[in-house]
């Protein structure tokens, strides 16, 4: 990317990503390139388009930000981002991994420039996935040998063969989605694209209702607090759920729990930023449970039992 900027130009990063989508960005400063920071607001922990506005100029080439935080388990509104930032002439670069395992990605419709997940979250082999706009793919120069020239697509980012273990793999990803489709619906002749759009529907509900009990639960628990929005809303949030506790640090409370076979952890998770940010340091970042469509209400319960012995 840095090929296609010149010095003085200007990328904007958040201080709520995953640092994947930050530190690279930041190591552009070596060539020349500004780089600003679009940090959330800390009273709502939402990221706000009145400030990114402000940090926007005729320099901006492009905003990099996360479609949900693996902290606080937002969901930004990535859509109203990316026409903002289109319509102010920058491009952007979403981070969609702590996102897709819970939701349907569409590129398209979104409108994203570039859009980055690890397989591995959605099921499948621990594979990465980068797209890019046809119009910025012809424009990127190629890492692979000389002779392989920018008009072979993707192929001139490949630095070597493919794994094929891995790509054969990710035909796992389909067979989950139809099988999950079939279990739940008796109409079979849709396409994969409506299967799958059908099937992450299932999946958001089955979450928001087990990510309900948990939020009711620890919103009413007084030595804990709450980090992200207090709602089980799928439309807001996915089931990534952050907290803290009075009287013991982070780290103190997974090996607890542990004991009974149920496995939550706790650090900064790569969103160091944040975490110092949110001035979570001290308590060695944050506990974080990481519900997905496969937990069920008892699994739930048995936890909060758990933590209600822990806390």
């Amino acid at each position: 990317m840095v090929q296609t900027f010149s010095p003085g130009d200007e990328v904007i990063v958040t201080n709520c990503d995953h640092e994947a989508n930050i530190g690279p960005w930041i190591n552009m400063e070596k060539s020349g390139i500004k780089v600003k920071f679009w940090n959330i607001n800390p009273e709502t922990l939402e990221l706000d388009l009145d400030v990114l506005d402000k940090l926007m100029t005729h320099k901006t080439r492009l905003v990099a930000f996360t479609h949900t935080s693996n902290i606080l388990g937002t969901i930004n509104p990535v859509k109203e981002i990316t026409k903002f930032v289109h319509d102010r002439g920058a491009m952007v670069c979403v981070d969609g991994v702590a996102y897709a395992p819970h939701r349907l990605v569409d590129v398209q419709e979104l409108d994203v420039d570039f859009y980055a997940l690890s397989f591995y979250k959605v099921y499948g082999p621990h594979y990465s996935l980068l797209y890019v706009k046809q119009k910025h793919l012809e424009r990127l120069p190629g890492i692979n040998h000389f002779f392989i020239g920018n008009n072979e697509g993707a192929y001139k980012l490949q630095p070597g063969n493919v794994n094929y273990e891995l790509s054969y793999g990710l035909l796992g990803v389909t067979d989950y989605i139809e099988a999950v489709y079939n279990h739940h619906h008796s109409h079979k002749s849709q396409s994969l694209h409506e299967k799958a759009n059908s099937v992450f529907k299932v999946f958001a509900q089955q979450e928001e209702k087990t990510v309900s009990i948990l939020i009711d639960f620890l919103k009413n628990f007084k030595s804990i607090r709450f980090i992200g929005k207090v709602s089980a809303d799928g439309n807001l949030r996915v089931p990534t759920i952050s907290f803290i506790a009075d009287k013991m640090k982070s780290s103190e409370i997974p090996p607890l729990v542990d004991k009974h076979k149920i496995a939550i952890r706790y650090g900064d998770f790569y969103a160091r930023r944040l975490i110092n940010d949110l001035g979570l340091a001290e308590k060695e970042g944050v506990v974080r449970i990481s519900l997905v469509h496969y937990n069920t209400e008892e699994e739930v319960e048995g936890l909060l039992r758990v933590l209600d012995i822990v806390l």
